[in-house]
């Protein structure tokens, strides 16, 4: 088997080992980790068809992380995907009004991140070993709701570890935010910061990049890592679902051998639709990429008009967790339609965090043919979560229904019949006040745990043990901070755990 290394997208010249780049998360040069070339599934999709879900983890993710050996591989993924996801199949496909709904939703925090959360702390934990790392790695997150919880579950008392997760205090959903706060662990921390998720996202960036802090704590026995998606070690385990729902299809002869199919991500940081690339160039038989955008339709206007501008009203909407303007993994898309090059690359990230903005040529433009971008309003993404249940009984969160809604708009443009795959990312009881609202104005006035029974009674669906374990849980964490603070904040906080 080939071995994969990886490079920055700002300077390829030097590679490392997949190890290595998990344990970093973020290159020194503040670009992201890519494969030096993408390898093509080793198994026929027959062969796949026949498999569950932890044995198609393996195939994919022995060929892009080829420093772990079989049996260290094989570990990561059964401590994984175990009995903390609520269906054996792990991700279930179900079919609503013309589409495969792909219910990523199933683990711990009930939102897709489970699908890569839960196996990256082992991820790490092998690459330490395999590093000999002696330090306690800190893994330092920004989240615009969901990674966090989910990484703050994936990490909770690792041994060797510490977490530490900034949210925006007023950009997340009361769920979200009482997952987060009410989290168990004595290496956890959970720090709201007074701005958004772009904010929380540029303030850990600027940490990961600051050497004076990383040559201190590094005295102190820490190093930094990162659990969010520009870490690969979170991007590899995403490539698995999509193959995963192809083989399902193919299984269950819903679809021919070969015979495509399109994918619709709702997008925010662009990791998830990313993955689904990353799929595609390994041979899975995937023809559109429907790349949905809430009313932050940054992405949706660059593949429109191959320019990418975050100067623009940052809207709060009820998918908070697409509420981005900053799509930190569309880099790795940039430097490979750029033909890898690195110093292009660069150039354009530097444009985008001087001026905000940066234009591709049209050269890169033709190669986002595989792309199709569009968005969902606030009332089209409310119509469509009671339109669905209206006609079908399937009850969608606001971040599938963005998708859901995209879809829509693809089908009348394109008349494109092609047989489709929706990333469902949350579980409706992680957004209930506006999945409620939406089927029904007269459920405003319930409290949000009554919403829950309410959903549960009306979707015919059990109320998720991530709701269950929230409802009378205590606050543990209550740290606020200015975005300003965030640097001071992590070593006040890293600081104190030296001192106990």
């Amino acid at each position: 088997m080939k071995e994969v290394l990886y490079s920055s997208t700002r300077d390829n010249s030097k590679k490392v080992q997949a190890s290595k780049a998990i344990l970093k998360g973020l290159s020194e040069d503040g670009g992201l980790f890519v494969p030096d070339s993408i390898p093509e599934l080793d198994k026929t999709l027959k062969e796949l068809a026949e498999m569950n879900y932890q044995e198609i983890a393996y195939e994919v993710m022995k060929l892009f992380l080829t420093d772990f050996t079989e049996e260290e591989l094989k570990d990561c993924i059964s401590r994984a995907y175990d009995s903390k996801f609520d269906t054996e199949e792990i991700a279930p496909l179900v079919w609503a009004d013309g589409a495969y709904y792909l219910e990523l939703f199933h683990g711990a925090t009930i939102a897709f991140k489970d699908m890569a959360l839960s196996i990256l702390p082992h991820l790490m934990i092998t690459s330490a070993k395999k590093n000999n790392v002696k330090e306690q790695i800190v893994i330092l997150t920004a989240t615009s709701g969901d990674t966090g919880k989910a990484a703050l579950a994936g990490f909770a008392d690792v041994e060797g570890t510490k977490i530490i997760v900034f949210y925006p205090k007023n950009g997340v959903s009361p769920i979200q935010e009482k997952q987060m706060v009410t989290q168990k662990g004595k290496n956890t921390a959970v720090i709201g910061i007074h701005g958004n998720f772009d904010d929380a996202q540029t303030g850990v960036k600027q940490i990961f990049s600051d050497k004076e802090l990383e040559k201190e704590l590094r005295e102190q026995g820490y190093i930094f890592s990162s659990a969010n998606s520009i870490n690969i070690g979170r991007l590899v385990p995403q490539i698995v679902y999509y193959v995963y729902a192809y083989a399902k299809l193919l299984g269950e002869e819903k679809i021919s051998e070969g015979e495509k199919i399109n994918v619709v991500v709702p997008t925010g940081n662009f990791g998830n639709i990313l993955a689904a690339f990353y799929a595609k160039n390994m041979g899975l038989p995937i023809a559109k990429l429907i790349c949905a955008s809430n009313e932050n339709k940054v992405l949706y206007d660059f593949f429109k008009t191959g320019n990418y501008n975050r100067n623009r009203e940052f809207v709060l909407t009820s998918s908070p967790s697409m509420d981005i303007l900053i799509s930190s993994n569309l880099e790795r898309l940039i430097y490979r339609i750029a033909g890898n090059d690195a110093v292009k690359n660069a150039e354009l990230m530097s444009a985008l965090s001087g001026g905000g903005s940066y234009q591709i040529s049209d050269e890169m433009k033709a190669q986002l043919t595989d792309f199709y971008g569009n968005y969902a309003s606030e009332e089209e993404t409310s119509d469509r979560i009671k339109e669905l249940y209206d006609n079908t009984g399937y009850v969608i969160d606001t971040h599938t229904a963005v998708a859901s809604s995209v879809y829509e708009k693809y089908k009348k443009d394109t008349h494109d019949e092609t047989k489709t795959v929706i990333a469902s990312t949350a579980s409706p009881f992680k957004f209930t006040r506006s999945v409620m609202n939406a089927i029904d104005k007269k459920y405003d006035s319930m409290p949000d745990f009554e919403l829950v029974d309410e959903l549960s009674k009306i979707g015919n669906v059990e109320v998720p043990m991530a709701i269950e374990e929230i409802r009378t849980a205590p606050v543990l964490h209550n740290i606020v901070c200015d975005k300003s603070e965030m640097k001071k904040t992590v070593k006040d906080i890293l600081g104190s755990s030296m001192e106990d």
